[in-house]
């Protein structure tokens, strides 16, 4: 059986920092990950057979974004000074 699940960054407010996020971690995507990078939103849907997998792959995912994020804010804040 295959299992698929799409992650959506959509807000109008955050399409800049979702688009780097995306693009930060797509050359980490595996053969089973596509990431689409549109102008009001990014998504990155990932298919496998196993639904462990897929949680430890949106978990992994996830914290990434999470770091990219973080380190996007802590870029950009230097950037103000």
């Amino acid at each position: 059986m295959k299992i698929s699940t799409t992650i959506r960054f959509n807000s109008p407010d955050a399409t800049d920092v979702a688009r780097k996020i995306a693009l930060s971690l797509k050359p980490d995507n595996l053969t089973n990950m596509e990431t689409m990078i549109e102008e009001d939103q990014v998504s990155i849907t990932i298919r496998t057979e196993k639904i462990s997998s897929m949680i430890a792959t949106v978990d992994d995912l996830l914290m990434n974004a999470k770091i990219s994020e973080d380190i996007i804010k802590e870029v950009e804040e230097k950037d103000d000074l």
